[in-house]
């Protein structure tokens, strides 16, 4: 068993999961675990297919006395969303997660611990590898790049996914069954940019860096009102705009579902102007630290001298980057009527980047409602006119509906009061789960989502409950037993 994980409990799903943490599978990265599945499947006699985007599915045959039981799908995707801490030297295509056990909770020393959605994938092998679990037919479908777009699920022959139940085990609740998710898309605004040329002397550049901003995910966590560092350099940009400075290069987040939380710009300015540009960028770390201090208190905003830049932003682009990211929306849009505390549509600004050309600001746009998601990306298309910017939308993905029939939500509620002598609670989630494609691709399928408690997902703080994961997957090897 495992070194590091060896100890917990159940001990082949954190076998796989150490396994896992080993194998670099950033989102459009996935070769080197797709293998590793394709020899698991190797290895235990079961019949799998490989598709082109490397997409994983494996079957297992029922057990005795579950022949003619509705064949049960198990899913999860094998990507993850790589972000660590901005200091760290850590390269995600290499080298192993720094993981490590912290009393009831599985964490990594500075980076995302891919948890999300690792687990499923290690819960699903678990369950192919173990030969004393009773059980309908089951497929297991591990898909690709569903951070970045759900390409893998987009992707997806229908074909080769036989079944008519399909337990996703993406959420990150335990206690908490989902019935229903948002759809979205990422919105893409590039701004072209104009260079000019400006006379060094009597100039100065300056570096801004926000930064100690918590981040999170763009879809669970928007609704924590935490700060947007490139948000936040928008603003700073139309604070410091009296002293006339002129723009060289901006950049801000890392990933496009995560609440962005590290920005930089470079700016040149007169030197007499230098004194008071400090001032006001104390200033506005001041203000904005009281204006976040609940829910982002960490802010730190800190100008360092750099070597003369004469390459710049005409006045017009600079201008119009501030527009854009002045107005470009972000967090809940709007909430839910009808499920209390539930938000029903929002907007990221999850990365700026720029090269010699252009400007690109990429969204990821949330929405249990398609029209609402439709009215935010015309809100940026409006943006992108009148700043004279262009927008294109990729990888856009339908929400998941509820639906009022369900026989695989009242079995799992019936197993979970006789396991746990409570209700299990079944809600909806404002984040994208493959569920919606997957509705599309085979059918009228009754889906449903689990998982354990998972915290800070997208952040350097995921963690991962020990004494959760054992409950549920316990809970869904009883489910399983439980569909005849």
């Amino acid at each position: 068993m495992s070194e590091i994980l060896g100890n917990l409990k159940p001990q082949a799903v954190f076998h796989y999961f150490e396994q896992m943490t080993k194998i670099p599978r950033e989102s459009g990265n996935e070769a080197a675990i797709s293998e590793y599945l394709v020899n698991f499947a190797k290895e235990h006699n079961l019949d799998y297919v490989q598709e082109p985007c490397k997409n994983v599915i494996i079957t297992k045959p029922a057990t005795p006395g579950y022949e003619d039981a509705p064949r049960v799908i198990l899913q999860g995707h094998m990507d993850m969303v790589c972000v660590k801490d901005d200091e760290l030297d850590f390269n995600f295509e290499t080298d192993a997660l720094p993981i490590y056990v912290d009393g009831d909770w599985l964490r990594t020393k500075g980076t995302t611990l891919g948890a999300d959605n690792g687990i499923a994938v290690a819960m699903s092998l678990a369950i192919l590898a173990d030969e004393t679990l009773e059980h309908p037919a089951l497929t297991v479908l591990v898909t690709t790049e569903e951070e970045t777009g759900m390409d893998g699920v987009m992707a997806l022959d229908p074909a080769n996914v036989p079944g008519d139940i399909l337990i996703n085990i993406d959420s990150e609740e335990e206690g908490v069954a989902l019935a229903s998710c948002a759809g979205g898309v990422r919105n893409s605004l590039k701004l072209p940019i104009e260079w000019t040329e400006v006379d060094a002397a009597g100039l100065t550049s300056y570096e801004i860096v926000i930064s100690g901003l918590k981040g999170g995910h763009s879809g669970i966590e928007i609704n924590k009102c935490r700060a947007n560092a490139n948000k936040l350099m928008g603003r700073l940009l139309h604070y410091i705009q009296d002293l006339n400075v002129s723009v060289s290069s901006i950049a801000g987040g890392e990933k496009m579902n995560a609440i962005s939380k590290r920005a930089i710009l470079n700016i040149t300015l007169a030197q007499e102007q230098s004194e008071a540009l400090e001032s006001k960028v104390k200033d506005f770390e001041i203000m904005v630290r009281a204006e976040f201090e609940t829910a982002d208190p960490g802010i730190s905003v800190v100008t360092t001298k750099k070597d003369t830049v004469t390459k710049v932003f005409t006045k017009e682009t600079a201008q119009n980057l501030m527009y854009i990211l002045q107005l470009i929306p972000y967090g809940p849009q709007t909430m839910s009527a009808n499920i209390p505390g539930l938000v029903e549509s929002s907007s990221n600004i999850g990365v700026v980047e720029m090269d010699e050309n252009e400007i690109e600001f990429n969204s990821a746009i949330r929405s249990s409602v398609s029209s609402l998601k439709r009215e935010i990306n015309h809100r940026i298309q409006a943006i992108a006119n009148l700043t004279g910017a262009t927008m294109e939308l990729i990888a856009d993905y339908p929400e998941w509906e509820f639906e009022t029939e369900s026989k695989v939500r009242e079995i799992m509620k019936d197993v979970y009061q006789e396991m746990f002598g409570k209700e299990l609670e079944v809600s909806a989630i404002h984040a994208g789960l493959e569920c919606g494609f997957l509705s599309q691709k085979l059918g009228k399928i009754d889906m449903i989502s689990i998982g354990p408690d998972i915290t800070g997902a997208h952040t350097p703080k995921e963690s991962l409950s020990i004494p959760s994961t054992e409950r549920v997957y316990n809970f869904l090897c009883d489910v399983l037993k439980a569909i005849k």
